[in-house]
């Protein structure tokens, strides 16, 4: 992945943010820019002088960020230093200093009061600026090896979907039906979960976020099935319903035609140019004629990648313009208290004429 040209982007971006270096503190941004994927580090990009950032960690990851360095091909583009915290943040006012950096940039949705006074402490003369957004704008373009890595990551889940599937007629709980889809993901190759799986039957399919618990999945229920595997840190996202034993019947019946003509509706919606708010109208609408628009009670879908929520939003009314190699999802829901929910969902690459689908599990209701 093209870690040098990341970091050169990253500086050219730092005129229009009105800062002449960025602290970058969140661990996903570090990695993205630099491969290293240890659990503490802050990385500080200037926007002028060689090199052009130093990273700062501490002795537990020595051997482990300089071969990361090294990997990425930015091993001379970065300078390290390993130490405490103290060693650490002496460093970063050094190379601060040396380039004489007067307006420096803090990611603000990341760093907490306090550490933004202790920064604002050690960095001194350099005054803090919030900054928001900043590498997260260049993450949501994904490059080929991004992309290739989600795609792995969609097809590990869809696999090891398809191991388990079958479990959901043999009267299990919901939560050992979330622990064999964990453990088939990783026996096919993912590093971990995307995210906590999401078993829910019957009445708790009503919920949206609920929790794999101790019910039994028995015929007739609605069961929602929310989940991702990870690939050489990137995420896939998914979600199938499925009706236990058979067809489902009446109210559930309509809300399963309902929600899976609107998921389809917003894939189509999907292209380089059009708005996240027409995405969501799209899904949105037919929901709405159907009589459940209160039933369908957040976002349509979000960016995925290093975390499985990124930008953009796609949400009612939302206006952020969808470019190609743009990774999205899609996923609209009904959900109604006693009865169950449905959800349908699916990882996209947004094109210049459409979307690319990563998740390719079949649709089928009957499980």
């Amino acid at each position: 992945m093209p870690f040098p040209q990341r970091l050169t982007h990253l500086r050219a971006r730092l005129d229009a943010a009105e800062v002449d270096a960025l602290l970058v503190t969140a661990l996903p941004n570090v990695r993205y820019l630099t491969g290293f994927t240890g659990s503490a580090g802050v990385l500080l990009v200037t926007g002028s002088g060689d090199p052009l950032a130093h990273l700062v960690t501490d002795g537990r990851y020595r051997t482990q960020a300089d071969e990361q360095l090294v990997a990425a091909g930015v091993h001379g583009a970065v300078e390290l230093t390993v130490g405490g915290v103290q060693a650490q943040r002496q460093a970063l006012a050094a190379r601060a200093r040396a380039v004489s950096v007067r307006r420096l940039g803090l990611e603000a949705d990341h760093v907490t009061w306090s550490s933004q006074r202790r920064w604002t402490e050690d960095l001194a003369p350099a005054v803090p600026v919030a900054t928001s957004g900043v590498v997260e704008a260049l993450r949501q373009v994904k490059d080929s090896g991004e992309l290739a890595r989600m795609e792995r990551a969609a097809a590990i889940a869809d696999a090891a979907l398809g191991e388990v599937l079958s479990l959901l007629g043999e009267r299990r709980r919901e939560d050992e039906v979330a622990l064999a889809l964990d453990t088939a993901m990783r026996r096919l190759g993912a590093e971990d979960r995307a995210f906590e799986t999401i078993i829910a039957s019957g009445p708790n399919a009503a919920k949206p976020h609920a929790r794999p618990s101790a019910r039994t999945i028995v015929p007739g229920d609605p069961v929602v099935v929310d989940f991702g595997a990870i690939f050489d840190g990137y995420r896939s996202d998914m979600t199938r319903t499925f009706c236990v034993g058979g067809e489902p019947a009446e109210t559930l019946a309509r809300v399963f035609e309902v929600v899976g003509a609107a998921q389809a509706a917003g894939v189509a919606a999907v292209r380089a140019g059009v708005t996240t708010g027409d995405v969501d109208k799209a899904c949105r609408d037919l929901i709405a004629d159907a009589g459940w628009a209160e039933a369908f009670e957040h976002g349509t879908g979000h960016g995925v990648g290093l975390d499985i929520h990124e930008a953009p939003a796609l949400g009612p009314g939302s206006t952020a313009i969808l470019g190609a190699d743009v990774v999205v999802t899609v996923e609209p829901g009904v959900y109604l208290a006693g009865i169950g929910g449905v959800r349908v969902e699916d990882t996209v690459v947004v094109t210049a004429d459409g979307c690319h689908t990563l998740t390719r599990f079949p649709k089928d209701i009957a499980a």
